[in-house]
């Protein structure tokens, strides 16, 4: 990811203040990928478990980098670039992108949770773009690394900051909020994905909820319909939502004559013209932060239905009368029982089929949450399971009762089988972790 600076120059004295070094010429970007750097560049270079940034410090030099960051004693004395150095890279980016934010008196609204983060943070800017300059985190750039790159693209033309927080161990979003300062936070739900790097749910929880615990002179957008949120602690304002009578946005939902959901949000009709019950939670959700910011209920319902998911994303085409559910971005538990009551939402005749991979990153919860995927499948009234990987087998081991339950190791198998298998009408799901590439699959089967 690169970060072009429109003010050449104002990137000058915060590198001062945090590194002591002035700066001999102008910076023009900052970028920690040497692939991606043009003259002018500022290059920080990362030590990571499997590339080192310093490695690549002579192919930066000769595409003309202004000025190297870098690790004490790890870089060539024979650069023509500028040589910084710090005692550690990362915390510098930092540093700087700390100091960066606070040039900024805007709003900035983190967005954190086990699921659902980025499609969140996607709607939200759609329905805020056409009344407000908005920034936003690009793709997933939610980590250690992304979120200070994110935080060096705010501008003066910029009215609200969207960030997205991501976490793999305890203590992670705590250091992303010392950086970006959040003034309204939301944590989408809390479950059990990503257990490797936290041990049990408690510090899942324990992670998530410095978000609103960052807030205590800003705006918690608190989810009443996740207990686990519900209970977070809150020490500033609260506005809460969700399928419950007893907040501040309360909304039920009804479906229509096609299937589509059907929202009352706060006594206003909304119409989401999809089926897909993920997108209606996140709808609710991004509700209580557009109305809280001044967005009126007629404009809102009109950015919902020009809304479209982005690819992966419970995306659905059609090939040869096959209807096809792309929900491959990314998997857990949760987000996999809801794409599957996605599935059964959907009207007319036709088999009802998903093809899952595996869930990663469940650490030792991994068999028992795959098991319970079987469960759920198995009282979802389903034609047929196919699954792929390793950890998906236990999903296959746990389906009962649906006589066309197939398991594959070697992804051309799994393709040639869904071919022969597939005919018209039918309404399949494909499901997966990000690792997985369930992608390939759908390619793979109905690619030319």
């Amino acid at each position: 990811m690169r970060i072009n600076f429109q003010d050449y120059n104002s990137i000058h004295p915060i590198i001062k203040t945090v590194t002591g070094h002035d700066l001999v010429g102008q910076i023009k970007g900052i970028t920690t990928d040497s692939r991606e750097v043009i003259e002018g560049d500022l290059y920080i270079a990362l030590e990571g478990a499997i590339n080192d940034g310093h490695n690549y410090l002579k192919e930066v030099d000769k595409l003309n980098a202004t000025a190297v960051l870098i690790n004490q004693h790890k870089g060539s004395s024979n650069l023509k670039a500028q040589k910084i150095e710090v005692k550690d890279t990362k915390k510098t980016l930092g540093y700087i992108s700390k100091e960066w934010r606070k040039k900024f008196d805007i709003p900035v609204i983190g967005i954190t949770g086990s699921n659902g983060k980025t499609s969140t943070k996607d709607l939200l800017y759609h329905v805020l773009k056409k009344k407000y300059s908005i920034h936003l985190t690009r793709g997933n750039y939610n980590t250690s690394i992304g979120l200070p790159l994110t935080l060096l693209e705010i501008n003066k033309s910029h009215e609200i900051s969207i960030v997205e927080m991501g976490a793999n161990q305890t203590g992670d979003i705590e250091y992303l909020c010392e950086l970006s300062k959040p003034t309204h936070g939301l944590i989408t739900n809390v479950s059990s994905a990503h257990l490797e790097g936290f041990g049990n749910i408690d510090n899942i929880i324990k992670t998530k909820s410095a978000l609103f615990e960052a807030l205590k002179n800003g705006v918690s957008f608190v989810n009443y319909a996740d207990n686990k949120v519900k209970k977070a602690h809150n020490i500033g304002q609260k506005i809460t939502y969700g399928l419950n009578e007893i907040c501040d946005f309360p909304a039920n939902i009804r479906h229509d004559k096609d299937g589509s959901i059907i929202l009352t949000i706060s006594s206003q009709e909304i119409h989401t013209r999809s089926q897909n019950l993920s997108f209606a939670k996140n709808i609710i959700a991004v509700a209580s932060v557009a109305i809280t910011l001044g967005i009126k209920w007629s404009h809102f319902q009109d950015r919902i239905l020009s809304y479209k998911p982005p690819k992966g994303r419970c995306e659905v085409s059609k090939y040869d009368k096959i209807t096809v559910i792309d929900d491959t971005y990314n998997s857990n538990l949760e987000s996999c029982s809801a794409a599957i009551d996605y599935l059964k939402a959907f009207s007319g005749n036709g088999r009802r089929i998903v093809v899952l991979g595996d869930m990663l990153e469940l650490g030792d919860a991994s068999e028992e949450q795959h098991r319970n995927l079987g469960y759920k499948c198995s009282s979802s009234n389903l034609d047929a399971v196919f699954t792929l990987g390793e950890n998906a087998f236990f999903i296959k081991e746990s389906v009962k009762g649906i006589k066309k339950n197939h398991h594959f190791e070697i992804r051309k198998d799994l393709i040639n089988s869904l071919k022969l298998e597939l005919k018209e009408n039918d309404k399949v799901l494909f499901k997966g972790s990000r690792g997985m590439k369930m992608e390939e699959i759908i390619e793979g089967v109905f690619g030319e």
